[in-house]
């Protein structure tokens, strides 16, 4: 074990004195040290009811024979840090989660690792730690929250921001947009939609890192306590076997994840973690692999904010397991998982209970994935679009560009209603390196699609967008506005022109126009030149 290199022999009586002083004996000290990571804290609404399933995880530990440390990593909540500075903290923080995970753990040369987490970036930031430091590791993500209802209807935390626009468009008054504020979100948990969150969640399962069902328990459920219990225990197991991250995070379970996100449709941030995530491991996740993958399997899961279904329903139809068996044939099932058994067996009996939620391939609801690469002279490098929630309307789109230097100029002009049917907006120096931090933009989609523009008008960003978005919004424009992309010489006017069947996103320039403009552009003075945001830049990659 690891940890005898802080317990066993002579030389580590100053070792055993420390632990003894935390209560432990010398039974405790003789069994394997597990580390609990949990990122509860009492502002994300995600994480707040994570202390109860630590003490949990901790029970399934001790009746195993391992002995639990517990130790805090942050987390943000990006719904509540949406739509000003603070937003720019959130993608950063994934590189500070993975890494104090990785300080605790090989600080304290602990033999195995449980990873409590449920928000967009403590999920795939714990996933890295895990796959550098490559000791037994498992993931308990800690369930959606329920959905809530609104004259007789489900609504997530997307139907928010939505009703903003609605309200900028005289559609809502502000009575009832605080009735929906008061009843959208329920309680804790995740948001309920097929957000970043719940997307990550998935992704967890789909990799092997989780317990199958993990993902979709509602958070107050009790199954989620017993899912607890469960991976406490499993993590001895895991030890006992000496299954490690390298072995279940292979080449084939990153391609299984990236089909199961497109057969849910999920967040565009899965191009954004799972490749950081295979990073960790050796392993690279191109572009291509995310657009070759969406080709092959079919959309079978029509869920909030595209959709009508929240997280609930999925779970109550067969959850994950369901979806990876109704796509076995597009998988490589042979790949270990934390049960220590095979994605083959894990889903061989799991079934799905609802086709109206969980839809076959011969009936999907698209009949390609939920993820889309675009490329072209706008974006040489790529770009993404979740096309699970865009209108069919809206799938091949020309029109004049509305360019804003900044999230907060966009938001401005929505407001002042400067934006007109058939616009596509620009949002430019919000990327990685330009914002910093490469902001999520729901605000601005989402009001557009309040103000019933979703179906006319377009949003391109080499920022990013929240799981929560929908409509014609495309993001990860690369190279981005800062380094001197295309997208930092388009002008207010110019014709553009989004092909989604074709996969091209394109500027009416020549190449020799294009390369004169950008003879002329100047970078960008940046901004935070101090913080968090200031290490960041320089460390971040496209």
């Amino acid at each position: 074990m690891r940890s005898n290199q802080i317990k066993t022999g002579i030389e580590h009586a100053p070792h055993r004195a420390l632990l003894k002083s935390l209560g432990l004996n010398d039974d405790d000290i003789t069994k394997p040290f597990i580390g609990i990571a949990n990122s509860y804290n009492t502002i994300v609404p995600g994480h707040i009811h994570l202390r109860t399933l630590s003490e949990t995880v901790k029970e399934g530990i001790l009746s195993a024979g391992g002995t639990p440390f517990e130790f805090n990593t942050i987390a943000v909540c990006d719904g509540i840090a949406m739509g000003h500075e603070g937003m720019r903290y959130s993608l950063p923080s994934r590189e500070i989660i993975a890494d104090s995970v990785e300080i605790m753990i090989q600080a304290h040369r602990l033999d195995g690792l449980v990873m409590i987490s449920n928000c967009d970036k403590v999920t795939p930031g714990m996933l890295m730690a895990a796959a550098r430091i490559d000791i037994p590791a498992i993931m308990l993500t800690g369930g959606p929250m329920q959905a809530g209802q609104y004259n007789g209807k489900k609504v997530s935390y997307s139907n928010v921001p939505e009703a903003l626009g609605q309200v900028v468009a005289g559609k809502m008054s502000t009575t009832e947009l605080t009735k929906l504020e008061n009843t959208a979100c329920p309680g804790c948990g995740s948001c309920s939609g097929m957000f970043t969150a719940n997307t990550m969640a998935c992704m967890s399962e789909a990799l092997g890192m989780s317990l199958p069902y993990c993902a979709t328990t509602l958070a107050t459920s009790a199954n989620k306590i017993r899912l607890a219990r469960q991976t406490g225990k499993q993590i001895l197991k895991l030890i006992e076997q000496n299954i490690k991250p390298s072995n279940i995070l292979t080449l084939n379970a990153f391609k299984n994840a990236i089909a199961v996100d497109m057969a849910l449709g999920g967040s565009t941030n899965t191009v954004l973690h799972l490749p950081a995530i295979a990073k960790e491991t050796g392993l690279t996740l191109p572009l291509s692999l995310f657009d070759e993958t969406g080709r092959k399997v079919p959309h079978l899961c029509s869920m909030i904010p595209s959709g009508t279904h929240a997280i609930e329903d999925l779970d109550a139809a067969g959850s994950v397991p369901a979806v990876m068996h109704q796509i076995q044939t597009l998988l490589n099932t042979n790949t270990i998982t934390v049960t220590g058994r095979t994605i083959a067996e894990n889903i061989k009996n799991a079934t799905v209970l609802n086709q109206n939620v969980i839809h076959s391939i011969d009936n999907p609801v698209h009949t390609e994935g939920g993820i889309a690469i675009l490329t072209g002279n706008i974006a040489p490098k790529g770009a993404v679009i979740k096309t699970a929630g865009v209108s069919p309307k809206m799938l091949k789109h020309t029109g004049p560009a509305k360019v804003y230097d900044s999230e907060k100029e966009t938001i401005t002009a929505i407001h002042n209603k400067q934006i007109n049917p058939g616009d596509i907006i620009v949002i430019r120096y919000e990327g990685p390196k330009g914002g910093p931090g490469m902001p999520e933009m729901l605000i601005p989609t989402a009001t557009i699609a309040g103000m019933g523009l979703s179906e006319s008008v377009a949003l391109i960003t080499d920022g990013r967008f929240s799981g929560a978005t929908r409509g014609g919004s495309i993001g990860h424009v690369t190279p981005e506005a800062f380094d001197g992309g295309p997208i930092a010489i388009i002008q207010n006017g110019d014709i553009i022109t989004i092909d989604i069947p074709n996969r091209t996103l394109n500027i009416n320039l020549t190449n020799k126009e294009i390369e004169t403009r950008l003879s002329t552009w100047k970078p960008k003075k940046p901004e935070f030149t101090k913080g968090i945001l200031s290490k960041y830049r320089p460390t971040s990659t496209e």
